[in-house]
């Protein structure tokens, strides 16, 4: 398993795509939390984040999808995927082995986001003015949902041996998940209405940006990895 993560790994970075992506993403979270007007750290006048966290999940949609929508499809395509079935590794350990290599990722991604906390520190006033429990626990929240969104594109690669196919389905799930079933718990009354509101990623992922970690929203997310990364095994099994 080390190896075939090793080699996932590589194979984001060993072109200039995997750069850009992560160059893009940077910048997006950087035009945001400092320059657009709306949401600008820097004209909302307090020692606060919240923008960070209310925006990176729209840019994660588009993100996740783009680095993981190589992960199964382009294996199938290139006819590599027969070779690593044949591997001492089994299906689950391969699946596993992908998902791992696009957590990292993910992390990395999410990593640089540490600066903005200690410019924040630094910008205060007084100097340290930041509730930091609550940035790392929205921190946490915001992994979380990165790691879910991972599982879904994972799957979605799984689907297709098309890696624009699979991207185009990876951004339709998670903004379904995301967005979707919020919008459709707005239209409904009643336990209905909660009950779609409760399969919602928003309303989880909000809860834990909130600073407060509820062992219930880690579960349900935890939850859906496994549903997702289920699904992919089931789905390449079956062909």
């Amino acid at each position: 398993m080390k190896s075939l993560f090793l080699k996932e790994i590589n194979a984001f970075f060993g072109s200039l795509t995997g750069y850009l992506i992560l160059a893009l993403f940077l910048v997006a979270l950087g035009l945001i939390v400092w320059v657009f007007p709306e949401s600008s750290v820097l004209d909302y006048g307090f020692a606060d984040l919240e923008s960070l966290f209310s925006y990176t999940p729209y840019v994660f949609t588009f993100l996740i999808p783009a680095i993981s929508m190589r992960t199964i499809s382009e294996e199938r395509k290139s006819g590599t995927w027969e070779l690593l079935r044949t591997s001492p590794l089994s299906l689950v350990q391969i699946i596993v082995a992908k998902y791992l290599a696009l957590l990292a990722l993910v992390f990395l991604a999410v990593l640089p986001t540490l600066l903005y906390a200690y410019s924040i520190v630094q910008l205060g006033d007084p100097v340290g003015n930041l509730d930091l429990a609550g940035f790392f626990g929205s921190w946490i929240g915001l992994l979380m949902i990165g790691a879910t969104f991972a599982a879904v594109g994972l799957f979605a690669s799984a689907l297709t041996s098309q890696q624009v196919v699979a991207f185009v389905l990876g951004v339709f799930l998670c903004f379904v998940l995301y967005f979707g079933l919020t919008a459709l718990a707005g239209m409904l009354t009643g336990d209905a209405a909660y009950w779609v509101e409760e399969m919602s990623l928003s309303g989880h992922y909000i809860s834990l940006s909130r600073g407060v970690v509820d062992s219930r929203d880690v579960f349900f997310l935890l939850g859906m990895v496994w549903l997702f990364l289920g699904a992919s095994v089931l789905v390449l099994r079956n062909k």
